[in-house]
């Protein structure tokens, strides 16, 4: 027998030897199976694997045919064809191992954990994934530019600490069905057809259970505060979601989790307003200022910058600034900050402003610019037409 590089051997992650029977193999299993539980070990990536390495063994060893070919070839027997279709193992997730092996997790978990639903027979429910969940996550702009971590703190529902989820009174366990044979489902005869639904006795659970458990009132689930440190990538926009995979509802029958939806929400900055990843805003300016050209900080989401007006600037002009703006979400390339120049006029003015501008005035009268000019001769043209029409009159 070979193995292969990075796989161990099936006897050895079950803990079992070469000439271990059949029931020998399916205890190790259960033991392996019940120490791992993605339920009972959320977050633990290398008890997740340790529970799929345990059932890709038992997929093995418990099938005698595979076993056989196995102990004479090894590891390279079932590399050529993934999947239970090909005759190896290599299960892709956790549905696969809960749809497979439905009657073990049931043993082990007083029914609540699968129901023999799989291939295996033995009717019952198959395991399902939990719901999900969804919340908010309110940023403001900084937090959304750099990226940060946030905690998220909800309700929702976990395994009964008294009756580990079954339902049933401690000491007891749920009953199966007398009435659908624990399957789960009746069949009904209509002429040519036969008709399944879920049996109204177990409400397609398979069992039923006569002493409920006083903590849970038979539901197998207590709401609990959880609170989670959810990380916010650089650049998020508005309405968009972070998922935080396994930490929703339990799942039905020993399936899997399922996922917590975060809906990104961010508050309104009093100065920037953003367009995808770029940044907007206005900036207020004297006459003086744009005629003459300046220079004044402004603040950014990361410090502040220098920035210069230049002479001749005119009302509602767009300045850029080239990677001043928003990370993008997947490339983390910057965008721009336009800033639009708004000239302010003063609504008071000293007697000595009054004067320079009074000055200014004659000035620009007396030095009429050709564009200037063009546009009084036309207003003047447009009064002598009128003035000429009321006398034909």
């Amino acid at each position: 027998m070979t193995t292969m590089p990075g796989k161990r051997d099936y006897y050895e992650v079950l803990g079992v030897g070469k000439s271990a029977s059949a029931d020998e193999i399916k205890r190790a299993y259960r033991k392996s199976a019940a120490a791992n539980h993605p339920d009972r070990n959320q977050g633990d990536s290398a008890a997740e694997e340790r529970f799929k390495e345990a059932a890709e063994a038992y997929d093995i060893l418990s099938n005698p045919e595979k076993r056989q070919l196995y102990d004479r070839v090894g590891h390279e027997a079932f590399t050529q064809s993934r999947g239970r279709g090909g005759g190896g193992a290599g299960f892709q997730d956790l549905n696969d191992i809960f749809g497979q092996f439905g009657d073990i997790f049931g043993d082990l978990f007083g029914g609540q954990m699968g129901g023999g639903g799989g291939r295996r027979g033995g009717g019952g429910p198959r395991p399902t994934q939990g719901d999900s969940l969804k919340t908010r996550l309110q940023l403001d702009l900084r937090e959304a530019a750099f990226g940060c971590n946030k905690t998220v703190e909800m309700t929702r529902d976990e395994l009964c600490d008294t009756c580990d989820g079954s339902g049933a009174k401690a000491g007891t366990t749920p009953a199966r069905c007398d009435f659908c044979g624990g399957s789960g489902q009746v069949v009904q005869q209509q002429g040519f057809f036969r008709l399944q639904r879920p049996c109204h006795v177990c409400k397609g659970q398979g069992t039923i259970i006569r002493d409920r458990c006083a903590t849970c009132t038979g539901t197998g689930r207590q709401p609990k505060k959880f609170s989670l440190d959810i990380k916010i990538p650089a650049g998020v926009d508005e309405g968009m979601q972070i998922v935080a995979r396994g930490q929703g509802e339990p799942g039905e029958h020993g399936g899997p989790r399922g996922d917590l939806y975060c809906e990104v929400q961010i508050k309104k900055h009093p100065l920037f307003e953003r367009d995808g990843s770029d940044l907007h805003c206005t900036v207020p300016i004297s006459f003086s200022q744009a005629a003459l050209g300046t220079q004044f900080e402004i603040p950014l989401l990361d410090g502040k910058h220098l920035l210069e007006i230049p002479a001749g600037t005119q009302p509602g002009e767009v300045l850029r600034l080239r990677g001043k703006g928003m990370p993008h979400y997947q490339t983390q390339r910057k965008g721009d900050l336009l800033v639009e120049v708004q000239v302010e006029v003063p609504r008071k003015l000293s007697g000595r402003q009054q004067e320079l501008i009074r000055g200014l005035a004659e000035i620009e009268h007396k030095h009429v610019s050709p564009h200037r000019k063009s546009f009084l001769e036309k207003l003047k043209d447009l009064f002598v037409a009128g003035e000429e029409s009321e006398e034909k009159k």
